[in-house]
């Protein structure tokens, strides 16, 4: 399935302006839902919804869920830092999620 398919099945994300992740103290990145990240923000929205986190487990649900863009991200590293960051996230790691709603 293509990603453009998935983003199709994946809870819609109107209400959520950005998503800011930290290690719990220091923000890591904050991902705003504009063209060229809805699709990210969405995905790591899903990701929040079903795990609390951004942990391991979660982070190999969003690589699958990213589709053919995962692919592209491990042949060009930081060509896509939002699954960059998935693709580097250890079993040990895990990101605390805040949503920053759309007013």
């Amino acid at each position: 399935m293509q990603f453009s398919e998935i983003l199709s099945t994946l809870p819609e994300i109107h209400h959520v302006a950005a998503i800011e992740l930290s290690d719990g103290e220091t923000l890591i990145a904050k991902i705003e839902n504009k063209p060229g990240s809805a699709g990210s923000v969405r995905v790591y929205h899903a990701l929040f919804q079903e795990f609390g986190v951004i942990n391991a487990a979660a982070a190999a649900r969003g690589l699958i869920l990213y589709s053919e863009h995962t692919a592209d991200a491990i042949a060009f590293p930081g060509k896509h830092p939002n699954i960059d960051r998935l693709l580097s996230l250890t079993e040990t790691q895990q990101l605390v999620v805040k949503l920053i709603s759309a007013k």
